[in-house]
């Protein structure tokens, strides 16, 4: 194998990033599922692009479900595709691994690195080989492939440094480009991106990371631009949530994009208009979510343009008399801009206490419970695919099972906290209910998201 710097490699998969094939939108009534490792596991990446979806095309229902289990190789995803990936029917699969498959402490046994990069490469590639002559016996899917998230090599951190593991998972997105490429199948290269972001914002910060203080597992912020690169690969970037220009003198609205607009009346002191989107605008948590890392989903911004190419729900008001105007939104005051900032344009995406943008969060909540009930379920199948299966008791959901995981428990830190989980879902009447609420839950966002109508009012400030 020829020995190449990380730079290079860099350089290299740059190249690749701008020939990979772009992916197409989702459709309406598509059942999306992301097969993947802990990162997946962990929901938020897919649960922000679901919420994309359920915002920006508020008609197009589909559903997107976590398909992770953490510390899963190539080979277990393999293992796993009839017994819980497949099982969700999905139109879409969307196949991502690389972190662990590229491997850890080996690299601090050896210094013979290009040895286990060798053996790694080898063995992850059998087993995607698997993946994908399995994939092309199913009817009416269409899989995509998509790199890991970078392992932060080059962080200032001295937690978890394993050198020669970014090289390993170099080789391995090198083979998921070339097998998807041949298969035609969309690439999602997500790997190279961000390791670019990591080592642009590390010349400043040299422990800035998309990733953790463990060099593996993204954060909040590091979900959000994944899912980022993810809604750019499926060109979507550039599309607004609306945008109104109204001229005030002319008392007309010179263009209205993805939005319905009508003057009630103009002059150079006031307007008034009703105004219905065909989107409502993304809303931004400003919470950690993830154990153990403090990124909130806002810290992204600092970092993509996801707001200029994403989030834009642009109001431009031309030709009022100078001063500060007040905006109202269905009788309740929006917020105070001048005559020139309404020039420029104002973007009500980022003013929280619009109407659409409360009904965006109340939206964006009970997405967080679909994830909170699929967290559960993950737990199950960890439980089945990393424990059980080793006992011959793979998903028999029997007493016996329940009591093998309780007899292990307390000396397995792992089983011990996903149990609780475990014991819900293993029951069918409570499995049952939680497939019900999360059926319930996504027909009560497909209602609830909805733009409407509203009565937009720009008056002067007395």
């Amino acid at each position: 194998m020829r020995k190449y710097t990380y730079l290079l490699f860099l350089i290299i998969g740059l190249q690749q990033t701008l020939s990979a094939q772009v992916l197409e939108p989702f459709k309406k009534v598509d059942r999306v599922v992301f097969a993947g490792n802990s990162i997946t596991e962990h929901g938020y990446y897919e649960s922000y692009i679901r919420l994309y979806y359920m915002t920006h095309f508020p008609d197009r229902k589909l559903e997107v479900f976590n398909g992770g289990v953490g510390g899963d190789v190539a080979g277990q995803i393999y293992a796993r595709l009839d017994g819980d990936i497949l099982k969700k029917k999905p139109t879409v699969l969307v196949v991502t691994f690389g972190m662990n498959d590229s491997k850890y402490f080996e690299y601090q046994k050896t210094t013979d690195h290009e040895k286990v990069t060798r053996e790694a490469v080898d063995e992850s590639y059998k087993s995607f080989m698997q993946i994908v002559d399995k994939l092309k016996t199913v009817k009416g899917l269409r899989p995509v492939i998509m790199t890991t998230s970078p392992y932060d090599e080059t962080m200032k951190n001295e937690n978890n440094y394993f050198p020669g593991k970014s090289h390993t998972i170099e080789e391995i997105a090198r083979f998921q480009k070339e097998v998807a490429e041949q298969n035609h199948w969309p690439f999602v290269d997500i790997l190279h991106p961000m390791t670019e972001i990591n080592l642009r914002e590390q010349k400043n910060e040299p422990s800035f990371t998309l990733t953790g203080s463990d060099r593996i597992h993204p954060g909040n912020a590091g979900h959000t631009v994944m899912a980022y690169f993810f809604l750019k690969n499926q060109g979507l970037a550039g599309a607004p949530v609306a945008s109104v220009k109204i001229s005030a003198p002319a008392a007309k609205a010179e263009h209205a994009v993805n939005c319905s607009v009508s003057v009630i009346s103009a002059s150079p002191s006031s307007v008034k208009f009703t105004y219905l989107a065909k989107s409502l605008p993304f809303p931004v948590d400003t919470v950690a979510r993830l154990w153990q890392n403090p990124q909130k989903q806002s810290d992204a911004l600092k970092v993509i343009p996801f707001t200029d190419e994403f989030n834009k729900e642009m109001l431009t008001i031309s030709g009022l008399k100078q001063g500060t105007y007040s905006l109202r939104i269905d009788g309740r005051e929006a917020g105070k801009w001048t005559a020139s900032q309404f020039a420029e344009g104002v973007n009500l995406a980022l003013v929280k206490n619009t109407p659409q943008y409360q009904q965006s969060l109340e939206v964006m909540n009970l997405n967080q419970q679909i994830h909170d009930i699929e967290t559960k379920f993950r737990n199950y199948y960890w439980m089945e695919y990393d424990f059980l299966k080793d006992k011959g008791m793979l998903l028999n959901d029997s007493e016996a099972a329940r009591d093998t995981v309780n007899k292990y428990a307390p000396t397995n830190g792992w089983v011990n906290a996903k149990k609780g989980d475990y014991e819900e879902v293993r029951v069918q009447s409570s499995r049952k209910a939680l497939e019900n609420k999360m059926d319930s839950l996504f027909s009560r966002i497909y209602t609830i998201n909805k733009p409407v109508k509203r009565l937009i009012e720009i008056e002067p400030v007395k």
